[in-house]
């Protein structure tokens, strides 16, 4: 029988979240609240995410009236996670909640949990392996609500995250096996930023040699080619070329 969030939080009252101010861990954190757990959330930094990341896990923190811990990491000296195997996900999760797991520790926390939902397909990602191993708890799936639904309660509870598109870290704009360098990072984020800035949403600027690949919803993509004379110049200051993928951007 499906635990609902209530009867989750009553049997535990005390724990650390990842926390990331995406739409599952900011609707986790709420409902943490709700039901009256002492839930600390650590938002672990590293280069991998971009800067307004941690703006939007601030600002929820402030609305929430909760607390919230970040935790620095230099991923990037992890040799074989710049080295960017095809299960790359798996070793950076697994720093990435170790980190929590020793902070929370500290702190008194022995349960650690994470916004992984319903809808979730956990037997293609490689970082929930490492989520096993450290028995890190989901309890939206163990709830089974989907991001749909999660959206809608965020929507309903006010949270500004409840229509906050997906987004999977800045690592994963880089093909695997080419090396991760604070230099590509920084320049993925500065193309995703400017294309953000001027209205395009839920998009990605994947590397392709030394090229932008750009990826769009399809509804987007007339506006893109619209603005082609004021974006080109503007990538090619970074890239030696901009490609627009003409499929329908999904997945990570």
């Amino acid at each position: 029988m499906t635990m609902t969030l209530e009867e989750f939080f009553h049997q535990n009252p005390r724990a650390a979240l990842a926390f990331s101010g995406g739409v599952d861990s900011a609707y986790l954190l709420y409902a943490a609240g709700k039901y009256g757990a002492q839930v600390n959330a650590y938002y672990v930094h590293t280069a991998f995410q971009p800067a307004f990341e941690l703006r939007d896990a601030q600002r929820l923190a402030r609305e929430l009236g909760a607390e919230l811990k970040v935790l620095e990491l230099d991923i990037l000296e992890d040799e074989t996670l710049v080295s960017n195997p095809a299960n790359r996900c798996y070793f950076c999760k697994k720093r990435i909640f170790s980190a929590i797991q020793q902070a929370a520790l500290a702190e008194g926390f022995r349960l650690i949990l994470d916004g992984t939902n319903a809808s979730d397909q956990v037997a293609d990602r490689p970082g929930m392996k490492a989520l096993q191993e450290l028995s890190v708890r989901s309890p939206l799936r163990e709830a089974g609500l989907t991001k749909q639904e999660i959206r809608e309660e965020s929507r309903r509870a006010g949270l500004f995250t409840w229509n906050k598109p997906s987004y999977a870290c800045l690592a994963t704009r880089i093909p695997t096996g080419t090396g991760i360098t604070q230099a590509q990072l920084c320049r993925t984020e500065w193309a995703e930023d400017y294309l953000h800035a001027l209205g395009f949403r839920d998009l990605r600027v994947r590397q392709q040699g030394n090229l932008a690949r750009v990826q769009l919803p399809a509804d987007q993509m007339g506006r893109f080619l619209s603005l082609r004379e004021e974006i080109l110049p503007t990538l090619k200051a970074r890239y030696d070329g901009v490609v627009l993928d003409m499929e329908e951007r999904n997945g990570q």
